[in-house]
This record gives C-alpha cells, structure tokens and sequence, in this order.
C-alpha cells in the first residue's frame, strides 16, 4: 500500500492541494494529513484552544472533501513548529512520499523559513511542494463565515443559512464569540444545538467558541478559514453591543467581503 503524509495548516483544504492528492491516489494508497497549529495575527491574548479547534475544523473539512474525491483519509494536528510536526509523522510511520502545502512565497512563514528544502535534505523520500492561493483559487463550494453569540440558534439566522445554501453549494464556519459575563458552557451549548440543527437541514457545517471581541474573533477567522463572505447575526441595535461598536461597518471596511448582517428577536 503507497503512504502518503499530506503537511497543511492554512491551506489545507485548498482545491490544489486536494488535487495534488487525487492525482496520487490510483490504487491502493493511504493518506495522512497533518495540520501543524498556527498563532493568530491579532488578538493581545492567545487562547490555545481556540487555536487547536480551528486547526482540527480546517483538518475535517479537507478530510471531508477527500473523502468526497473518494480518498480514505485520517489525519491529526500537530506541534506548531511544521519541521518538527513532519519529523515526528515520519519517525512513526513510514511514508513514500510527502506533499507540503503553503501560501504562495510572499506570504508563506514556511517559505522563509526554508522548510520544503530542510524536509527534503532530511526524510529522503519525494517531497512534492503545492502553492495554493486561497485568493485566487477556489473550490466549487463557497465558505461561508458565520459570526453569532446569544442569537447563534435564532430562527432568523438559519432560516438565512438555508436559503444560501439552497442558492449554492456552502460550507459554514460558524464562530461564537463568548462574552465576558457568561460562562463558557452557554456558548458551547448554544453553538452545538445550532450545528446539530444545521447537520439535520443537511448543511455542512463546523463551529466553535473563539476570542470573547467579535472584531479581533472575525479577523482570525479569516486567517483560519480564508472565507468568501460573512454573515453576522445580532439583535436589534436597541439591545446590541456589537451594533453600537459599529461591528458590522467595521467588517465591511477591513474584510472587502460581502457582509450580511441578520438581525433576531430572540435568544437562542
């Protein structure tokens, strides 16, 4: 059986390297990615678990769309530093060949910091480097960035996630903000009862609590998950703190993407 070790962080479900992949898989072959964590560009406090839940989201969204490509594949995150995650993969198992993912050169840490020639020099086996610009390269299914705290389970919003759904194919990081004055469980089981709802309307759809300030949340979102839109949902501005600190203007203004803002009722 071919082993394959498939090394990602940011652009690990992009569309070249998912090809990549597929033009290896004739016959019997087994493929293992690993997704080194990254640090986030804003944000004066660093929540580590939020960190690892975004790479583990980028990890199963590719291992879905291998599977759609009908690839078997399993895959884990691993140590920030990406040489040191390749090493350890390739102590423990034995792989025929490595493809590495990254940004293009200009904007690619990995790239400056020589990893595909250090890899090479040091797993001797074939090292196959994939560049994939999540700019200009897409694949079929739009992601859709989903920002929501007490309204993530409204009515309104999935109503407006369904119909963008039944537009074109979707797929949704939905991303909840945790306010200071609550506890952590709220958040979670607010967001785990809307994806559950999502899963049921058959909605492809992954989540999770991040940075308590939707701004700098959004802006790391877009790091993680390189978006195409974004949807924010809120309450009415008579009852929105977000609304008051001018969020959604904000958004539109640093993001240059399509932004649609909902506004619910009610709680979740």
């Amino acid at each position: 059986m071919k082993r394959i070790l498939v090394v990602a962080n940011e652009t690990v479900a992009g569309k070249p390297l998912i090809d990549a992949v597929r033009r290896r898989a004739d016959g019997d072959v087994q493929v293992h990615v690993i997704c080194p964590q990254n640090q986030p560009k804003h944000g004066y406090v660093i929540y580590e678990h939020h960190v690892r839940q975004a790479a583990e989201n980028r990890l199963k969204m590719t291992l879905a769309l291998l599977r759609e490509a009908g690839i078997e594949a399993d895959g884990q995150v691993m140590d920030p530093d990406p040489y040191s995650a390749v090493m350890d993969a390739v102590g423990e198992e034995d792989y025929d060949e490595i493809v590495i993912s990254t940004h293009p050169e200009t904007r690619s840490g990995w790239l400056r910091q020589g990893l595909v020639d250090r890899v090479q020099r040091a797993a001797r086996r074939p090292v196959e480097h994939v560049v994939v610009d999540l700019d200009a390269t897409r694949d079929d299914v739009k992601r859709t960035l989903v920002v929501a705290n007490q309204t993530v389970g409204g009515r309104d919003l999935l109503e407006t996630l369904k119909r963008k759904a039944a537009e074109e194919p979707r797929r949704f990081i939905v991303i909840s903000p945790q306010s200071e004055e609550e506890g952590s469980g709220e958040a979670y089981d607010r967001l785990a009862h809307t994806l559950k709802e999502l899963e049921d309307a058959g909605l492809d759809a992954v989540g999770q609590v991040v940075h308590p300030d939707p701004y700098t949340a959004i802006q790391n979102a877009l790091q993680f998950y390189a978006p195409d839109d974004i949807v924010v949902s809120t309450f009415p501005e008579t009852r929105s703190g977000w609304l008051r600190a001018d969020l959604i203007s904000r958004v539109e203004a640093s993001t240059g993407k399509p932004v649609e803002h909902v506004v619910s009722e009610e709680a979740a």
